[in-house]
């Protein structure tokens, strides 16, 4: 059960943007599984993609055409990731871009292919193909909602998020939806992330927004540690709102819209984190008193990948040492351990490297058994400040992935 996920909030459409899903077959019968987005011409896009360099054909295609022009759809498939399948492929990726082009009637290159599934397999293009005509045919600005439902794998439940805010005179809509529960740590964006804004804005002004917001968001959470082959983010720009073009990254309207992406970003990637496979906690990390954010950083994630960190969560088990354990092997350069501090939610569990007088293993249990944590670290080093967010691994973890493929 995901941990405080109600299922999807109310997704606003966005003027320029539509959505059809259907099922196509393409590995599990009856399954919704394929989602095209359509954008009005003009439609600005940027993007974040994986940095695993076994990284999958859609997102070496997607690159190129996003490269050479703006797009006027975006093809998304799950069931096969289209993964570690060579030049087959790509060479499937692109005929699926092909195909979809000649019905829309537009170029190829206007084509944005996205995976996910399965690596290693071909994906039935054909089942892929032959489902387009049904796809562009539901085509609907109200579309999100079975958008969030057709890009699921090992998702629980859909996922969404939607934000509006002002230029000036204007009302600007930033609406999105993910998928991803599994194989997550992005190092970049998140497995499939799909925004939509109605804002008019500059192209190159539209990458920094995506970058910084990503940075923010995506980039700040981990489940297991692994980065998948088809991590890949995309915000569309349409234009529609009518708001004077945002050319630049300074000013109030570049603040509000980057305000308004960041929100939406941070609730799709808790959301991932908050349906993790297995995942029975929702935990924060947040890390202070480091000589840079990157020492900050490190300390958190190295709390946030320990297994034995993890398991303990799952178990309810207020065993503070493997924090402090995961803090002591974490790879900065300087630490003084007499100078640190360890929290769970308000509770000061160490305190000047040792354990604190007033902590008592009843008061960690209490905090042990919320769905919702914080642990809290004080390095006493500095002033730069960090935070992430993970999950606690579960028995359903290991038997959803060994189950995978079956």
């Amino acid at each position: 059960m995901a941990v405080g996920l109600h299922g999807l909030p109310s997704l606003a459409p966005v003027t320029g943007v539509r959505l059809g899903t259907i099922a196509a077959g393409i590995r599990k019968k009856d399954r919704r599984d394929l989602v095209l987005i359509e954008c009005t011409p003009g439609t600005h896009a940027a993007a974040t993609f994986t940095r695993n360099r076994f990284c999958a054909a859609p997102v070496i295609v997607a690159r190129e055409h996003l490269a050479k022009t703006a797009p006027r759809a975006l093809l998304i498939n799950t069931g096969f990731a289209n993964a570690g399948t060579g030049e087959p492929g790509l060479q499937d990726a692109r005929a699926c871009c092909g195909a979809l082009a000649e019905r829309l009637g537009c170029r190829a290159d206007e084509i944005l292919p996205f995976s996910t599934g399965v690596i290693g397999e071909r994906f039935p293009r054909d089942r892929i193909i032959a489902g387009l005509p049904a796809c562009i045919a539901g085509l609907s600005e109200n579309g999100w909602a079975e958008a969030a439902h057709g890009i699921m794998t090992t998702d629980t439940v859909p996922k969404g998020s939607s934000r509006k805010t002002h230029l000036g005179s204007r009302t600007v809509t930033v609406t999105g939806i993910t998928k991803g529960a599994g194989m997550i740590r992005p190092d970049m964006a998140t497995m499939l992330a799909f925004v939509a804004t109605d804002a008019a804005v500059a192209p190159a002004v539209l990458q920094a927004c995506v970058s910084a917001a990503v940075d923010a968001s995506f980039n700040r959470i981990t489940v297991d540690g692994d980065t998948s082959t088809n991590d890949a983010c995309v915000l569309l720009a349409t234009g529609a709102a009518g708001n004077p073009v945002i050319d630049q990254t300074g000013g109030e309207a570049y603040a509000a819209l980057l305000n308004a992406v960041t929100e939406v970003f941070t609730e799709l990637a808790q959301a991932i984190v908050r349906d993790a496979e297995g995942a029975t906690k929702f935990i924060t990390v947040e890390v202070q008193g480091g000589r840079s954010e990157a020492d900050c950083l490190a300390v958190a994630y190295t709390i946030a990948h320990s297994p034995l960190v993890k398991t303990a969560f799952f178990a309810c088990d207020p065993n503070w040492g493997r924090i402090l354990a995961a803090v002591g092997r974490a790879p900065i350069g300087q630490l003084d351990v007499g100078r640190v501090t360890i929290h769970l939610n308000e509770i000061r569990v160490v305190h000047n490297g040792a354990l604190d007088a007033d902590y008592t293993e009843p008061k960690g249990l209490a905090v042990m058994r919320l769905p919702e944590i914080r642990i809290g670290v004080d390095l006493g080093a500095g002033t730069a400040s960090a935070r992430i967010w993970t999950s606690d691994l579960s028995h359903d973890y290991v038997r959803i992935n060994a189950e995978y493929r079956s």
